[in-house]
């Protein structure tokens, strides 16, 4: 057993499976804490590095491409601080550091694993139902169904349009961009009827525009995690888009008629304040054609 045991976290490689639990103290951030412990298979391991510095040294584990669908959902965009595959070390732990470097190096070695990317998620990604509140809106996941619910501060043609619910078998991809706190980002829903959709975030009825509390907005992360690990892996997709497009959409429950028979007053509650926000100018002519299509949608 090789172990680390540092402020920051803690790694614990047994030969086959390296063990990294977020450290308790209060410079450790939201985002790593809230995510938990990672059990990374050997197989996941692209490569380990330990990096000296005067003052502090770090850890770092790249893993092969395709093996972690946070990875996968956040395309390399974690802020170091919040990125779970990296430990800060004190200067005077740096021996222990690099033997739990070599230790990871060296099994790899014998296991020969490949650095080529994988052809399925060897993680499992964070757990199910995950719910997280951002700046724009609140975004749950149970395993089968995205929901949205705007905040009071959403966008005019959001809040008209009401809560989003889209299927896991609507979706293609999540798109994520990390609130820098100095330009906003989003958390992008592409299902197979917006895949071309040119809607600005904060107008965008699948998009939850984020440009509030960085250490809050970071956590849909989470959420993008959840849902890209049960999506179809990378390299199952074929080059034909279209294929993905015309997957059937999850069954709807019988009784669906006789509920959307019951709102169907909200239906045109909706349609009339997006008529309004058209003929105020708030919405241009293709933006109101694609927020009263997403309406639609949510009825039909």
């Amino acid at each position: 057993m090789a172990e680390i045991i540092q402020r920051d976290g803690t790694w614990a490689f047994d030969g086959s499976t390296i063990r990294i639990t977020p450290g308790l103290h209060r410079s450790v951030p939201l985002f790593r804490q809230t995510y938990g412990e990672v059990s990374v298979p050997l197989a996941a391991v692209s490569g380990v590095v330990y990096e000296p510095e005067r003052r502090h040294g770090r850890l770092r584990m790249r893993l092969r491409e395709g093996a972690d669908p946070l990875l996968q959902a956040t395309g390399g965009r974690l802020p170091d601080a919040a990125d779970p595959y990296r430990l800060t070390v004190d200067a005077d732990r740096s021996g222990v550091a690099e033997y739990v470097a070599e230790e990871i190096r060296h099994a790899l070695l014998l296991d020969e694993v490949p650095k080529e990317p994988t052809a399925a998620y060897l993680l499992p990604g964070p757990p199910v139902p995950v719910s997280v509140r951002s700046s724009d809106g609140t975004v749950s996941f149970d395993g089968a169904q995205v929901r949205i619910d705007w905040a009071d501060t959403s966008d005019r043609v959001k809040r008209a349009t009401g809560p989003r619910i889209i299927g896991l078998g609507d979706l293609i991809q999540v798109e994520w961009l990390p609130n820098s706190g100095h330009e906003d980002g989003f958390l992008r829903f592409v299902t197979r009827e917006t895949v071309f959709s040119k809607l600005p975030p904060e107008r965008d009825p699948y998009t939850l525009d984020l440009w509030g509390s960085v250490r809050r907005d970071l956590l849909t992360a989470l959420v993008a995690a959840a849902v890209t690990a049960r999506l179809p892996h990378p390299s199952a997709r074929t080059a034909d888009a279209s294929t993905l497009r015309d997957r059937p959409s999850a069954a709807v429950p019988a009784q669906a008629d006789h509920h959307r028979a019951d709102h169907h007053d909200v239906l045109l509650r909706r349609l009339r304040e997006l008529g309004e926000l058209h003929r105020e100018g708030v919405l241009t002519e293709e933006e109101f054609a694609m927020t009263k299509a997403a309406v639609l949608r949510g009825f039909s």
